[in-house]
C-alpha cells in the first residue's frame, strides 16, 4: 500500500537493532522458527534474498543451480503484514548481490534494513517493476504476484539482473525466464475461461490479495470497500460494516467467498461462517507458498478451485 499501516508497523520493530550483528554468523540459513528458507550454499552462485518465498521461488526456477535463494517469510501461518524482522534476516541481506522484495508497503522491513547495512544489493521492486498503480480514489492492491502479467515482467527482470550478475550464464537466465513464462499461459487462458463462462458474477472477498486474479476472471467484488479495508489494516470492522457484508451471503448476492487463510480473525470468521451457512464456496487462498508447492502450481490449483466453486 501507498501509506503505512498500523499492521505494517511491526515490520519495522527492531529495525535500528538490527545494525548492530555486523560480523556475526556464518550461514545464510536464517533460523527465526521456521520463517526462512534457503537453497543450500555454494561459493560461486549469487545470492539472493527474497522477502517472501513467493518470489523465492521464481528466482530459484530462473536462477536454477547458479544462486542461493534466502526467502525470509515461507511459514503458511505467518502473516506477512506483521512479520518482525530479525538480525538474521539483516545478516543475509547483507551477504546478498540480489534483493528481491514486494513493495508497495507490503514488505518496508526489507529498505529499512537495506538502509541500515549500507548495502550495494541490487533491488527489484515488483510493484515498480508491475507498473501497477492505485485507481483513482483508492489505495493500491499490492499483491502483484497474483496478477499473471505482473509476475512474467518480474521474470524478466529477475533474469536481466541475474545477467548482470553473472554475464556468462545470461543466455541460460534469459531461456529459464521464457520456460517460467511459457507456464503461465496456461493460467491466463482459464481466467479467460472463468470470463467466458462466469464474467459479471459477483464474489466477496476478506482481502484484496486476490482481486488481480479475480478482475482478470471477470468476476465482481461485491463486499463493502471498508471491510476489506479494515481487515487488511488490522482495524476494528464498524457493526454496520459488517452487516453489509454478511447479507451478501444472507441474500446469496454472490457466488463465492474468496478467503485469506493468513489473516482470520474475529470478523472473518463471521463472514466465513454466514457464506457455510448459506451454502456459498469459500476459496481458501494465502500470501505465501504451501508447503510442497511452486509458483506455478499454487497458482493453479489457486484457480482450479475458483473454477470449482462457481460450477457448483
Amino acid at each position: 500500500m501507498p501509506t503505512f499501516s498500523s499492521r505494517h508497523v511491526a515490520l519495522l520493530v527492531g529495525a535500528s537493532s538490527l545494525a548492530l550483528i555486523a560480523g556475526c554468523g556464518t550461514s545464510s540459513d536464517a533460523k527465526d522458527g521456521g520463517s526462512a528458507t534457503t537453497a543450500s550454499a555454494g561459493s560461486s552462485k549469487i545470492t539472493v534474498v527474497a522477502s517472501t518465498n513467493v518470489y523465492g521461488d521464481i528466482v530459484q526456477q530462473i536462477g536454477a543451480d547458479k544462486v542461493d535463494v534466502t526467502s525470509l517469510i515461507s511459514d503458511p501461518d505467518q502473516d506477512p503484514h506483521s512479520y518482525e524482522a530479525s538480525t538474521r534476516n539483516q545478516l543475509a541481506l547483507s551477504k546478498a548481490k540480489l534483493v528481491v522484495e514486494n513493495g508497495g508497503g507490503y514488505d518496508d522491513f526489507i529498505d529499512r534494513m537495506l538502509k541500515s547495512s549500507k548495502s550495494s544489493a541490487e533491488v527489484i521492486n515488483a510493484v515498480d517493476v508491475s507498473g501497477k498503480t492505485a485507481p483513482k480514489g483508492e489505495e493500491l492492491n499490492e499483491h502483484v504476484w497474483y496478477d499473471f502479467p505482473s509476475t512474467a515482467k518480474i521474470a524478466d527482470r529477475v533474469a536481466a539482473s541475474l545477467g548482470k550478475a553473472d554475464p556468462a550464464d545470461a543466455d541460460v537466465f534469459s531461456k529459464n525466464a521464457e520456460a517460467f513464462k511459457a507456464k503461465l499461459q496456461p493460467l491466463e487462458a482459464k481466467e479467460a475461461e472463468i470470463k467466458k463462462a462466469h464474467g459479471g458474477d459477483g464474489i466477496a472477498i476478506t482481502e484484496p490479495v486476490p482481486l488481480y486474479l479475480t478482475g482478470a476472471s471477470g468476476l465482481v467484488n461485491k463486499t463493502p470497500q471498508d471491510f476489506s479495508e479494515a481487515i487488511e489494516e488490522g482495524d476494528d470492522v464498524s457493526p454496520k460494516v459488517l452487516q453489509e457484508t454478511l447479507a451478501l451471503f444472507t441474500g446469496k448476492k454472490v457466488d463465492a467467498l474468496v478467503y485469506n487463510e493468513q489473516t482470520s480473525g474475529a470478523e472473518t470468521e463471521k463472514v466465513k461462517a454466514a457464506a457455510d451457512k448459506a451454502g456459498i464456496p469459500v476459496v481458501p487462498v494465502t500470501e505465501t507458498l504451501p508447503k510442497g508447492k511452486d509458483y506455478v502450481g499454487w497458482m493453479s490449483s489457486n484457480v482450479d478451485a475458483l473454477v470449482h466453486a462457481l460450477d457448483k
